[in-house]
């Protein structure tokens, strides 16, 4: 009896050490799983981060692909329109040069408003410095009366009425452009011009000869040409100056010793103001300079006036 409750004893010792040993064993497996588990999602999410910055690492070497891409291709455009361009006809080359040209020329004429060239139309009131003296005019008869026959005050010989200093003129010319900005010399919009100018002047009243009662009208044409500096270049308003310019005197009737030509010097200043397109308005005043005195008769004198121009 004693051997078999021993025996008991021993089984029930052994199976409590077993249940116990198993619960412990099943316990520690749980804790195990857990932190497997637990393990495994923060790979998972640790995954999931890593994989989402190297995507966008990928899609921004794409962008900077494409943005590559787009430019090589440009370039490419760009070589072959300038490729073509060297292999085009040279005769459609030269006209696409000249269509470039005319539509540069459209386009500042279009911004300049104004025409340079401008022929004009003047007239207005001569005063000469002296009485002319030492005429000569023809007689009836073939002959010549001198100034002391004709009554002509201001010869030497003369003893008659004087002849008038005052005088009226008219005439025309025109204004040709030649540089825009004096040849480097002044800032652009200060602009050389050519004037080409002709007058005639006319003494008022006739002179008569005591002898054969002969009436003469005295007076002169003049013909000038003359360089003229303008300032304001595309503005309405244009002021002009005259620094010397050339002029041939041919004056009747002529001078004692038959002389009818006399050359000299003009100084000038003016403005011309447009009006209206290409329509312009003028003032101007001039000094006229004898060379020289052909045989007693000068030609030295001021005129002043206005003009009516018209751009071209």
């Amino acid at each position: 009896m004693t051997s078999s409750k021993a025996s008991k004893h021993f089984l029930l010792i052994t199976l409590f050490s077993c249940t116990a040993a198993g619960s412990i064993s099943t316990v520690q497996a749980n804790e195990t799983s857990k932190k497997y588990k637990h393990v495994k999602h923060i790979i998972a999410s640790t995954d999931t981060q890593i994989g989402l910055h190297a995507l966008e690492s990928i899609n921004a070497k794409v962008n900077a692909l494409e943005s590559q891409l787009q430019v090589v291709q440009a370039e490419n455009r760009d070589l072959r329109v300038a490729v073509n361009r060297s292999h085009a006809d040279p005769d459609t080359a030269k006209v696409q040069e000249l269509e470039a040209w005319a539509n540069s020329v459209k386009a500042e004429g279009s911004t300049k408003g104004s025409k340079d060239n401008l022929v004009f139309f003047r007239g207005g009131y001569n005063h000469a410095n002296n009485s002319r003296g030492g005429i000569t005019a023809a007689t009836p008869g073939g002959g010549l009366l001198g100034s002391a026959d004709l009554g002509v005050k201001g010869d030497p010989l003369a003893g008659g009425n004087p002849v008038p200093q005052d005088a009226w003129y008219f005439g025309a010319g025109f204004d040709w452009s030649l540089n825009d900005g004096l040849f480097g010399l002044a800032p652009r919009g200060t602009e050389l011009f050519a004037e080409l100018m002709f007058d005639y002047k006319e003494f008022g009243n006739k002179i008569s000869s005591p002898l054969t009662g002969q009436g003469l009208t005295v007076s002169q044409f003049t013909l000038a040409a003359s360089p003229k500096v303008k300032l304001f270049k595309g503005s309405d308003f244009r002021p002009w100056l005259i620094p010397a310019g050339l002029e041939i005197n041919v004056i009747s009737p002529p001078s004692a010793g038959v002389t009818y030509i006399n050359p000299g010097i003009q100084f000038g200043a003016g403005a011309d103001y447009k009006i209206w397109k290409d329509l312009y308005v003028g003032a101007d005043a001039r000094y006229h300079l004898s060379l020289n005195a052909n045989d007693g008769v000068r030609t030295d004198g001021v005129s002043a006036g206005g003009y009516l121009g018209f751009g071209f």
